[in-house]
This record gives C-alpha cells, structure tokens and sequence, in this order.
C-alpha cells in the first residue's frame, strides 16, 4: 500500500490537520469496516458514528438502550434509519454485548460512546468472557505536528501506568504493527528516557538498552530501535549530533515509546497545546482495535481515529 505520509515534506503537508487528512483519504477507498458503537446516548456519541459512516470509514452498529439512542438522535436531528440498533439496559450491558459481538465475529473494531472507558475496558479485558490477546494492550497516539512533516506515533499515553519491561515490549510491538498498516515498512523507534545514556539510577535507560536488545534477538520485529533518547535526541537530527549520537533512529524517529503513562501523558498534551498538534488514536493488543475518542477531540481527529482502526484491521485480516 502507497504511503503518502511516507513522502518528502511539502508546504500543504505541514498544515495543521494535514497529515490526519492524509489518513483519512487513504481509508476512504478501502471498504468500511462493521463497527460496534457502545452506548452511543448523547450527541458526540451518536455524531462521531455518524460522520465516520458518512466518510465510508466504518459500518456503526449502535449497542445501547434503543430508546435513549432515538430520542438524542431525534432531539439533535441526526439521521440514524441506516444503522442497526442493538437494544441493551445500560451501559454495561452494552459493553458486555459489543464484547460479544467481537468474539462472534461480528464486528471488526469498537468504538467508545457516551460510557467510561473503564467500564467499556473492563468488558474487554474480563478473563473469560472478553478479547485479550497474548498482547498487553496499549494506546497509540498519532500527532499531527504542523512543523514536522511526519506523523508521531507516541506510545503508551492512556492505559498502562507504569509499564515493566514485558509491557513495554508489547507497546512497542504494538505501535510497529499500526506504522506497517499505514505503509511505513520499516519504523524508526525512539525509547525514550530523561538521557541518552545507560544510567543504573534511571531504570528507564536500562529498560531501553534490553527493547534494543530485544529487537536484535527478534522479540520485537519490524522495526529500527534504539535508545534510551531523551526528547530533543529522538526529534532532532542537529541535537543528536551535538551530543555525538551516531544511530539512524536520533532526530528521525517515528514511534516514541515514553516511560510511563504519565510521561506520555505530558509529551501529549505539551505538543497538543504548546505546538498546536492534533491528537488521534487507538487501542491495540485485544483481537479488534479499539476507538476511544474525546468530547473534546473536533470532527478531524475523531475521523482520523476511525481511519487508523479501519487500516489497522483491513491490514490484519489480510495478513492473517
């Protein structure tokens, strides 16, 4: 599959929202996927089903309490008559039947709609009844940085909070997998740190010294890893140099694995309101990725979610 992310910069690609678009366009001529709606009984839930049905990304089947799911939908005068409804009590039940729906091979992917993601979580992750993979689960973060001409892949920013080294090696592997989906055949990976240099004090480096380890001993495939990098090391070429970091990775990378969740956290919401990127995501590690988009995420980025997961699945089923 042809990568236009893949391209040299231009001017038009380093306008805001332009890379998300990108996706966006590439999804749109592949078939949409069936998607389970869980709980979608308010206007962002029933809207970002809506929009992605309307940009041929996704075939939204709604799970929740039918008659909430009406009376929004009418209230707001949003046209639901293409879609199939599946009537549930309440929210928890919706998560529990979406679940289901997955394991029956209904649908190809979730999407979170007016519930926690906890609870819609907590029905993914239960021990018999729900769709674990032998992954760890986590979240990708795809940045839209209007001044870098690729597309950021950050990773774990939602789920898990202080990830060990086993988790941090499904991390990786999962955020590779999403790149090659997209059409980056050979990602660059940055395991970062608060320094480039193997320090026993800073668990993190040595963390990043056993993924590279890993990736040379095919634990983690598909990729170039290295590090640990602090920040300006993994995003720019001149800093590397400085510093007298020789690697293919330093001021090329394209996957960031951050430390813990609240590491990414912050790298997250600093490039989202000090750089003025956009933010779209996933999750991956059960058997259908999964949507968990924001109130606060605008119409480009929620699309731009329904993007990756639809790529990421058409990707996987042709592989399998």
């Amino acid at each position: 599959m042809e990568n236009n992310l893949t391209k040299e910069p231009c001017e038009q690609i380093l306008e805001k929202g332009a890379k998300h678009q990108i996706l966006i366009d590439l999804a749109k001529e592949l078939p949409p996927i069936p998607t389970a709606v869980v709980h979608p009984t308010d206007r962002y839930g029933i809207l970002g089903a809506v929009d992605a049905y309307a940009s041929n990304l996704i075939v939204p089947i709604l799970v929740g309490p039918e008659s909430k799911i009406r009376t929004v939908a009418d209230t707001e005068r949003i046209d639901i008559s293409p879609f199939t409804i599946v009537n549930t009590k309440h929210s928890h039940e919706a998560a529990e039947r979406s679940v289901e729906m997955v394991r029956k091979g209904q649908v190809q992917a979730l999407m979170k709609g007016s519930l926690h993601t906890d609870e819609l979580m907590s029905a993914v992750v239960h021990k018999d009844l729900g769709i674990r993979t032998e992954r760890r689960m986590s979240h990708v973060s795809a940045m839209d940085v209007p001044r870098v001409s690729r597309v950021l892949f950050v990773s774990d920013a939602a789920i898990n909070i202080y990830p060990d080294l086993l988790d941090k090696q499904s991390i990786t592997q999962n955020a590779i997998d999403l790149t090659h989906a997209l059409g980056i055949e050979t990602p660059k990976v940055a395991v970062l740190s608060a320094v480039e240099t193997i320090t026993p004090k800073i668990p993190s480096t040595l963390e990043a010294a056993s993924l590279c380890k890993m990736t040379d001993r095919g634990q983690i495939t598909g990729a170039i890893v290295d590090g640990p990098f602090a920040f300006d090391n993994a995003i720019s070429a001149e800093a590397a140099q400085i510093k007298g970091i020789r690697s293919e990775v330093a001021g090329h990378a394209d996957i960031f694995i951050v430390p813990d969740l609240e590491a990414g956290n912050m790298l997250v919401k600093m490039l989202t309101y000090m750089a003025d990127a956009q933010m779209a995501g996933i999750v991956l590690g059960a058997r259908v990725p999964i949507i968990l988009n924001s109130r606060s995420d605008n119409n480009l980025a929620r699309m731009a979610s329904c993007a990756l997961a639809e790529l990421y699945a058409l990707n996987r089923k042709t592989n399998l």
